[in-house]
Protein backbone atom coordinates (compact mmCIF):
# COMPACT_ATOMS: atom_id res chain seq x y z
CA UNK A 1 0.00 0.00 0.00
CA UNK A 2 1.05 2.98 -1.06
CA UNK A 3 1.44 5.64 1.48
CA UNK A 4 2.77 9.78 1.38
CA UNK A 5 3.01 11.63 4.39
CA UNK A 6 3.34 15.18 4.30
CA UNK A 7 4.88 18.03 6.91
CA UNK A 8 6.66 21.01 7.07
CA UNK A 9 3.14 23.78 6.13
CA UNK A 10 2.83 26.67 8.72
CA UNK A 11 1.96 30.05 8.85
CA UNK A 12 5.10 32.31 7.21
CA UNK A 13 4.68 36.02 6.90
CA UNK A 14 4.62 37.34 2.98
CA UNK A 15 8.46 37.18 2.16
CA UNK A 16 9.55 34.34 4.36
CA UNK A 17 10.57 30.69 3.50
CA UNK A 18 9.02 27.47 4.21
CA UNK A 19 10.29 23.31 3.43
CA UNK A 20 8.06 20.50 2.79
CA UNK A 21 8.62 16.85 3.02
CA UNK A 22 6.90 14.38 1.94
CA UNK A 23 7.61 10.81 3.25
CA UNK A 24 7.29 7.88 0.85
CA UNK A 25 6.50 4.33 1.48
CA UNK A 26 5.06 0.93 -0.32
CA UNK A 27 6.92 1.07 -3.60
CA UNK A 28 9.29 1.52 -6.05
CA UNK A 29 9.78 5.33 -5.00
CA UNK A 30 12.84 5.86 -7.81
CA UNK A 31 11.12 5.02 -10.61
CA UNK A 32 8.18 7.17 -10.47
CA UNK A 33 6.73 10.76 -11.29
CA UNK A 34 6.75 12.48 -7.84
CA UNK A 35 5.04 16.01 -7.18
CA UNK A 36 3.65 18.72 -5.51
CA UNK A 37 0.09 20.01 -5.41
CA UNK A 38 -2.02 23.05 -3.86
CA UNK A 39 -5.42 23.93 -3.35
CA UNK A 40 -6.47 27.32 -2.86
CA UNK A 41 -8.99 27.80 0.31
CA UNK A 42 -11.75 28.56 -2.24
CA UNK A 43 -10.92 25.68 -5.00
CA UNK A 44 -12.24 22.22 -5.15
CA UNK A 45 -10.30 19.16 -5.99
CA UNK A 46 -10.97 19.63 -9.30
CA UNK A 47 -8.78 22.89 -9.37
CA UNK A 48 -5.43 21.72 -7.80
CA UNK A 49 -2.37 23.64 -9.40
CA UNK A 50 0.36 20.87 -10.30
CA UNK A 51 3.16 23.02 -8.85
CA UNK A 52 6.41 20.85 -9.40
CA UNK A 53 7.05 17.65 -10.31
CA UNK A 54 10.37 15.50 -10.75
CA UNK A 55 10.80 12.42 -12.48
CA UNK A 56 12.87 9.19 -11.87
CA UNK A 57 16.20 10.76 -13.38
CA UNK A 58 15.81 14.54 -11.59
CA UNK A 59 14.76 16.05 -14.71
CA UNK A 60 11.89 18.76 -13.20
CA UNK A 61 8.72 21.19 -14.33
CA UNK A 62 7.26 23.87 -12.45
CA UNK A 63 4.21 26.22 -12.65
CA UNK A 64 4.73 29.65 -13.66
CA UNK A 65 3.83 31.21 -10.69
CA UNK A 66 6.25 29.59 -8.59
CA UNK A 67 9.32 28.97 -11.09
CA UNK A 68 12.44 31.10 -9.39
CA UNK A 69 10.99 30.72 -6.20
CA UNK A 70 10.46 27.15 -5.29
CA UNK A 71 12.80 24.01 -5.76
CA UNK A 72 11.68 20.62 -6.06
CA UNK A 73 14.03 17.76 -4.89
CA UNK A 74 14.09 14.10 -3.87
CA UNK A 75 16.19 12.27 -1.85
CA UNK A 76 16.34 8.17 -2.98
CA UNK A 77 18.23 6.96 -0.34
CA UNK A 78 15.28 8.38 2.38
CA UNK A 79 12.45 8.01 0.20
CA UNK A 80 12.04 11.37 0.32
CA UNK A 81 9.78 14.84 -1.86
CA UNK A 82 11.06 18.17 -0.64
CA UNK A 83 9.78 21.63 -1.96
CA UNK A 84 12.14 24.32 -1.12
CA UNK A 85 9.99 27.78 -1.20
CA UNK A 86 11.46 30.93 -1.23
CA UNK A 87 9.63 34.68 -1.07
CA UNK A 88 6.30 33.33 -0.30
CA UNK A 89 3.37 35.58 -1.25
CA UNK A 90 0.23 35.66 -0.28
CA UNK A 91 -1.59 33.47 -3.14
CA UNK A 92 0.68 30.56 -1.85
CA UNK A 93 -1.80 30.02 0.92
CA UNK A 94 -3.06 26.49 0.11
CA UNK A 95 -3.25 23.00 1.23
CA UNK A 96 0.07 21.52 -0.05
CA UNK A 97 0.25 18.08 -1.65
CA UNK A 98 2.20 15.68 -2.36
CA UNK A 99 1.70 12.67 -5.22
CA UNK A 100 3.32 10.28 -6.68
CA UNK A 101 2.15 8.14 -10.01
CA UNK A 102 3.65 7.27 -13.34
CA UNK A 103 2.16 10.46 -14.98
CA UNK A 104 3.99 10.22 -18.02
CA UNK A 105 2.72 12.02 -21.26
CA UNK A 106 5.63 12.05 -24.23
CA UNK A 107 8.03 10.46 -22.41
CA UNK A 108 7.94 13.33 -19.36
CA UNK A 109 6.24 13.67 -16.62
CA UNK A 110 3.76 16.26 -16.13
CA UNK A 111 2.12 18.32 -13.28
CA UNK A 112 -1.70 17.39 -14.38
CA UNK A 113 -3.58 16.11 -10.94
CA UNK A 114 -5.85 13.70 -12.89
CA UNK A 115 -2.31 11.40 -13.91
CA UNK A 116 -1.44 10.79 -10.30
CA UNK A 117 -3.30 8.15 -8.38
CA UNK A 118 -1.28 8.23 -4.87
CA UNK A 119 -1.85 11.11 -2.83
CA UNK A 120 -1.32 12.37 0.89
CA UNK A 121 -3.88 13.96 3.58
CA UNK A 122 -1.46 17.68 2.47
CA UNK A 123 -0.19 20.24 4.82
CA UNK A 124 -1.36 23.88 4.92
CA UNK A 125 0.44 26.62 4.13
CA UNK A 126 -0.22 30.38 5.33
CA UNK A 127 1.41 33.13 4.19
CA UNK A 128 0.19 36.26 5.61
CA UNK A 129 0.82 40.11 4.37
Amino acid sequence: QVQLVESGGGSVQAGGSLRLSCVVSGYSYSSYCMGWFRQAPEKGREERLGVAVIDSDGSTSYADSVKGRFTISKDNAKNTLYLQMNNLNTEDTAMYYCAADRAVVGGLCVRVPELFGNWGQGTQVTVSS
